[in-house]
């Protein structure tokens, strides 16, 4: 969990804003030669939670301080609204749209008793608006002797493919995708001890019964006290309050039933495990919960471009639209397809017993021979490629996952059609924000890669075959497009509303007017 580092200074800030020019809605280097840029202003503020990290005090009376005082973290730099880019200059490659999905689904007149694992393959490219609106006021989740206040973000997002129509010049653009949601930023935390006033007036308290045999030792007159079981100096059983234990050992406890002021002071203490969370609706009957949290390389703001592997070293089956349960497509990471290459020539043959006697390579043929390859195998180099050109100077990367190898986990549910023939089992997220510096200004992009596993039919041997479902996309606010695609953006999703761009909404963290 991060935290920031000193929560006293979060409503000015001033030198998250020194940098920002309000007549062009941009951050200008030449004019603040200290400043470290959106994101490096903004990350410098933040640090990891330890056990030894000092956690704040609540009192009822602070509480709409705060409320008001809530902590979006990172995510309030995606305040607004984002929509597909397509860098000009970035490929010679005609490219519809900015983002790029694979889906795999069971083939028509399939079921999981009978044909094993045909499927249906689909690769698109697609166009997005994704809204994301701050939800004024720490939310509060109330734990007892911890308290919780989350920076709370929705989300909506549109998606669009983008597809030739043979015959006509103009694309056809079909709306494949609705999801709306909530992302939280879970890092404020406070402890709240019992005081008079909660004991009172949350459960209020019986004195303790004149018939209680051990009534004196309850000085309050309520049973506050747990008490001992010990053997005193002269061979008899007795009980004590802690206070006269003294280290002796003890046979029994009576657990006390009431607070006391101050019960909770010493813990226990809730150190999330992870910084954000998002739940989703998907419309096909699916809800999401994903954890997750900003990963550290050498610091949580790392420097220049998001890497991306090239050639022989692409073919990385968590990446891949192909999985290792479909045949890996007659390779493995061992011996790869070097995806910056042409497909092999057997992609293009008819294949038969004795040049695919495993049934691998035709049973993925057509991923490898889709007219959007390298793309259609591995959807993130699409990413790779968007950014070609441009100057990064810094990003954050936030991972996120339904199933977590440690620790707190996520989770999916899905309606019982999807439940039954096409079960939604594990979802994972890797959101990277960066800063790129065009013409001296700084903005914001976002580039994704979501991969959604699937889990339908069965192979040869009977073992379940896991599908992977990938997107990805480039995004900028809608105000750092050009005309041309804001006028193309807003013709498409006629409700975009008209945000800031992303040099302004990030001028201060903290602080919304």
């Amino acid at each position: 969990m991060l935290k920031r580092n000193d929560p006293a200074d979060e409503l000015s800030l001033p030198h998250l804003a020194k940098n920002i020019d309000l007549n062009q809605n941009e951050v200008s280097f030449k004019s603040t030669p200290e400043s470290k840029g959106i994101l490096g202003d903004l990350m410098d503020n933040y640090s990891k939670v330890q056990i030894e990290t000092p956690i704040r005090a609540f009192n009822e009376n602070n509480l709409q301080q705060i409320v008001n005082n809530v902590d979006y973290g990172v995510l309030k730099v995606l305040e607004g609204t984002w929509v597909s880019y397509n860098h000009n200059g970035q490929s010679d490659r005609k490219l519809n749209g900015s983002g790029i999905h694979t889906t795999i689904m069971p083939s028509p007149g399939t079921n999981a008793g009978t044909i094993p694992g045909k499927y249906s393959f689909e690769c698109e490219e697609y166009i997005e608006k994704l809204t994301f609106d701050l939800v004024p006021g720490g939310v509060r989740n109330r734990g007892g002797a911890n308290e919780q206040f989350c920076g709370a973000v929705k989300y909506e997002q549109s998606i669009k493919s983008v597809n030739e129509v043979p015959g006509e010049s103009a694309l056809k653009y079909t709306p494949i995708h609705e999801e709306n949601g909530m992302y939280l930023w879970l890092s404020d935390i406070f402890n709240y001890a019992a005081n008079d006033k909660t004991i009172k007036e949350d459960r209020g308290v019986i004195p303790v019964s004149p018939l209680n045999k051990n009534k004196d030792l309850y000085k309050s007159g309520y049973q506050d006290e747990t008490l001992f079981l010990i053997v005193n100096d002269e061979g008899n059983k007795e009980y004590v309050t802690l206070e006269n234990l003294n280290g002796r050992q003890y046979s029994e406890i009576i657990a006390a039933k009431e607070l006391k002021a101050g019960a909770g002071q010493t813990g226990p203490y809730f150190i999330p495990d992870y910084s954000i969370s998002r739940s989703g609706v998907i419309p096909h009957g699916s809800t999401i919960t994903l954890l997750g949290d900003l990963v550290s390389d050498n610091g949580y703001l790392i420097d220049k471009e998001p890497k991306f592997p090239e050639g022989d070293a692409a073919w990385k089956y968590d990446h891949l639209s192909i999985s290792r349960t479909m045949g890996g497509a007659g390779a493995s990471e061992a011996k790869p397809i070097n995806l910056d290459k042409p497909a092999p020539d057997w992609v293009f043959q008819k294949l038969d017993y004795s040049t695919d006697p495993q049934e691998n390579k035709i049973y993925t043929q057509r991923i490898l021979a889709h007219p959007l390859y390298p793309y259609s195998v591995r959807p993130d180099l699409r990413l790779r490629d968007s950014i070609k050109g441009e100057k990064i100077n810094n990003h954050v990367l936030i991972k996120m996952s339904s199933k977590n190898k440690t620790g707190a986990q996520g989770g999916i549910l899905n309606v019982p059609f999807v439940n039954r023939f096409v079960s939604t089992v594990e979802m994972n997220m890797k959101m990277w924000i960066e800063a790129v510096e065009e013409n001296g200004k700084e903005i914001l992009q976002l580039q994704y890669e979501q991969i959604i596993f699937f889990e339908f039919d069965f192979g040869d041997d009977g073992g379940t075959t896991s599908w992977p479902h990938i997107q990805v996309n480039t995004l900028r606010k809608i105000e750092d497009v050009s005309p041309d695609q804001k006028r193309f953006i807003e013709e498409q999703f006629p409700s975009s509303r008209k945000s800031e761009s992303s040099a302004q909404a990030s001028g201060c963290p903290y602080h919304k007017e």
